[in-house]
């Protein structure tokens, strides 16, 4: 309960003091701010009562507020602290006078200007400040020029950033043209062009870029009254190049990294199915009996019978199927200088032997690749490649050597690949009632009965051949041998 009577005392004490608070009346003249000193941090936010009268800029940090009169009128301003009670009131009364009136003619003409100051400082008008655009200076003088009988003092200057950011896009023009060296730079508000060309063409270039992102000049106030006099003349641009023919540097050739893939793809396909019967009778062939009877009589007596061995009886089916490939994948890498041929050359021997006995000979085989290749760099970073590749693989034993070669002149852009030739080779071979459909039959003084032979024999093989081109512009070769680096250290691991 006292904690309530408590907490009621503090908020009617609040609210008594928000409202002991005097408002404090203010007269301003339109055109001239108002500086109103606080003592203590009043929240960011101002309750203006018509804000088209009055603007106003407040400091925290400073505890200022600066009110700037818009147009004649009377408005009120409450001032609150940080944590939302009110601590000051202020009722604004802006006045007319025919200085302001004349200040708010002015800024009906000028009010777009950027940079642009007006107001009153004593018993006059000013036109102050830094504008951003030279141009609108032609604006303000015309201006003044209307009411030249009003006596209004005319303070304007052109900002110091203005020319710095004219200065900035001379550089970058003229370094786009290739005159790296040439430095732009801002000395007493002129412009100083420095550095080093190879060729007065160079030179005059620079110039003519210069003088193309020159504004208009706005002379200072100094000038404009008299009070400095320019050393011979007034000039605001000024060309300190060096024409230095010596300097001209040799462009370092550009480099370019071919890889090279040959890819050898071999695959072969055999089926076979057969029916065979063909069955035979043993050496001894088959025996028939002829004899007299036991008491010698004149009758003869006759039993045939008929005994032997019979093979290969049942009938033979035979099946069968074989597959297989084999890949063969070389590459190479070559970095070659622009317009420059490249030869990259591998060759392994295989030896081996033919014949037998007295009459055997040694062969070899010969297996590798041979690339031949002129780069040319063109525009957009594509590559015109003239090429001549040959590649050899062996197989088999005596190894028999297969040779392919493609000469090709193509364009190929930059890390992309390309298929710059191929062969491809089908084989199918079809036999019918092959004898023996399942392999070797060995039949040794036997005499088949009869034969009979069904069989299909497919035998499929294709051999293909592609070579892979990839071409990249590099900057040094020692970026276009980083990724062999990285093998060989995998490797070494």
């Amino acid at each position: 309960m006292k904690i309530l009577v408590t907490f009621m005392c503090l908020f009617s004490l609040s609210l008594h003091a928000q409202e002991q608070v005097e408002e404090q009346q203010i007269d301003m003249v339109l055109g001239i701010d108002k500086i109103v000193k606080l003592d203590f941090v009043a929240h960011t936010k101002l309750q203006v009562g018509n804000q088209s009268l009055v603007g106003y800029t407040l400091i925290p940090q400073k505890k200022e507020i600066t009110f700037k009169g818009l147009k004649p009128g009377r408005t009120s301003v409450t001032v609150r602290n940080t944590v939302g009670d009110i601590k000051a009131r202020y009722l604004l009364n802006i006045i007319a006078s025919d200085l302001s009136n004349l200040v708010l003619e002015l800024k009906e003409f000028l009010a777009q200007i950027e940079g642009l100051e007006i107001g009153i400082k004593g018993d006059s008008v000013f036109l102050g400040g830094q504008i951003v655009v030279p141009a609108d200076y032609g604006l303000i003088n015309l201006v003044l020029k209307k009411y030249s009988d009003k006596g209004i003092l005319d303070m304007v200057e052109l900002s110091p950033q203005t020319q710095r950011m004219v200065a900035q896009k001379m550089q970058e023009e003229i370094h786009k043209n290739g005159m790296k060296d040439v430095s732009v730079r801002i000395v007493n508000k002129a412009y100083w062009l420095e550095g080093f060309v190879i060729s007065k063409s160079e030179r005059n270039l620079a110039g003519k870029i210069a003088v193309a992102f020159m504004p208009e000049n706005v002379a200072s106030l100094a000038e404009r009254e008299g009070a400095v006099q320019k050393a011979g003349g007034k000039k605001i641009l000024h060309d300190f190049i060096i024409v230095n023919a010596k300097r001209a540097a040799v462009p370092i050739p550009k480099l370019i990294k071919i890889t090279t893939q040959f890819v050898l793809l071999n695959k072969d396909y055999t089926r076979v199915f057969g029916f065979k019967w063909i069955p035979v009778l043993s050496g001894n062939g088959a025996q028939i009996s002829f004899g007299k009877t036991s008491d010698d009589g004149a009758s003869t007596q006759g039993g045939d019978s008929f005994s032997g061995t019979i093979s290969n009886l049942l009938p033979k089916l035979a099946s069968a199927k074989s597959a297989g490939y084999a890949r063969i994948i070389q590459s190479g890498i070559v970095v070659v200088k622009n317009k420059v041929q490249a030869q990259l050359k591998k060759n392994l021997k295989q030896p081996f032997s033919i014949g037998s006995g007295e009459f055997t000979r040694a062969e070899e085989a010969n297996a590798g690749f041979d690339l031949k290749v002129t780069p040319t760099i063109l525009s957009k970073e594509r590559i015109d490649m003239n090429i001549g590749v040959s590649v050899s693989a062996t197989e088999g034993n005596p190894p028999n050597t297969q040779e392919q070669t493609v000469t090709t002149h193509l364009v190929v852009k930059s890390k992309e690949s390309a298929v710059v030739g191929g062969v491809s080779v089908q084989q199918t071979t079809t036999a019918y009632d092959k004898d023996p459909p399942g392999g070797e039959d060995d039949f040794e003084d036997v005499q088949p009965l009869f034969t009979f032979i069904r069989s299909k024999n497919l035998k499929s093989s294709r051999n293909q051949f592609v070579v892979f081109v990839t071409p990249e512009i590099i900057d040094n070769a020692h970026k276009g041998t980083e990724d062999i680096l990285k093998k060989f250290r995998r490797r070494s691991r």
